[in-house]
């Protein structure tokens, strides 16, 4: 775990959305906190070359530019590591993990559509030898992955209800051509320099109005669904986290997924396909703490809770911890940008 000043800690939480779009963002960071310019551009340079910070950008909707799918390969032992880096060498995976599950290998496929996240599937399939579980989103009720540093014991405490509680999100617009250019620019995050959007507007041939403007439009359309620092959790104490998969009748799902969404442990809650007969789980979640046995018992807060609001006696579940991280980075967004230009 790294440690952070004060002020880095505060700089971190306070920016993990609604980063400033303004023409001179770090300086007015400074002026918050009470530092230079250049203080904060180096604190931030230190916390990425410790690992702290992923990057400074865009978390993006999944499904709106381009396509996504969560998918997973049931990998021999012996074989485990030779498939993991044939998914993991695939330019349109962001995230490969290996889960305590007979399903051990869950990655993330992005592309500019849903044809293209299917060859992309194929693709790994002939290439490993592997029946690949294609699981893409159906529902939204929480995506963000942002977390609180600064209230004392977070993520070291039971769950607790947000304040305002949790429904299916709602659609989003598509981005045109220059939206996807604008985040394909953007998708290793935006540079650490006084002025982020004039080097960004320089790549695209364009403004930095136009850039911060189209940046604010997405954001307020849903498509972008935070826009600030993404941190890499582990290097900040939430070492443990859990995919919890749950298995509703159909007439319950919703209604489940309002009750798991609106706690402030989980982190992602979604609907996906049932695959019968490999895979029975039609909702999936996020849960991020600060050691195993903290995220069991929340799993066991959680799941207490869903049978006094469902009226139910048994609710079928597994939790599937991770044993490794073979990749992990941002979506991609250039090939789709290159398929709108083409």
């Amino acid at each position: 775990m790294i440690e952070l000043t004060e002020t880095e800690r505060d700089m971190l939480n306070r920016w993990q959305r609604d980063f400033p779009l303004t023409a001179r963002p770090f300086a007015h960071l400074g002026k918050v906190l009470g530092m230079s310019e250049q203080q904060v551009l180096a604190a931030l340079r230190r916390l990425d070359a410790a690992g702290v910070l992923s990057r400074l950008g865009a978390v993006v909707r999944p499904n709106t530019a381009g396509a996504s799918t969560l998918a997973a390969v049931s990998a021999p032992q012996e074989g485990i590591e030779e498939a993991a880096r044939i998914i993991s060498a695939q330019p349109e995976v962001t995230h490969n993990y290996q889960r305590e599950h007979e399903m051990n290998l869950w990655f993330v496929v992005t592309a500019e559509d849903r044809g293209a996240v299917r060859a992309v599937l194929a693709r790994i399939e002939r290439l490993c030898g592997l029946d690949v579980l294609d699981l893409p989103m159906e529902r939204a009720w929480h995506i963000d992955l942002g977390f609180d540093l600064k209230s004392p014991g977070a993520g070291a405490r039971p769950c607790r209800p947000r304040p305002h509680g949790a429904a299916p999100q709602p659609s989003a617009p598509l981005p045109g051509d220059f939206d996807l250019a604008l985040l394909a620019a953007i998708e290793d995050g935006l540079p650490l320099v006084p002025a982020p959007y004039d080097m960004v507007a320089r790549q695209l041939g364009t403004t930095p109005r136009r850039v911060m403007t189209r940046l604010g439009a997405l954001i307020a359309a849903g498509v972008i669904r935070r826009f600030g620092f993404v941190v890499h959790h582990r290097a900040l104490g939430f070492a443990a986290n859990a995919m919890v998969v749950w298995d509703f009748d159909d007439a319950l799902v919703a209604d489940a997924a309002a009750e798991i969404a609106r706690m402030d442990c989980v982190t992602l809650c979604y609907q996906r396909p049932r695959r019968l007969p490999r895979w029975r789980y039609n909702l999936f979640s996020m849960i991020h703490g600060t050691s195993r046995e903290l995220v069991q018992a929340q799993i066991a807060q959680i799941e207490a809770r869903l049978k006094k609001t469902l009226g139910v006696d048994e609710i079928v579940h597994e939790a599937l911890f991770p044993v490794r991280r073979f990749k992990q980075c941002g979506a991609r967004f250039s090939a789709a940008a290159r398929a709108g230009a083409a």
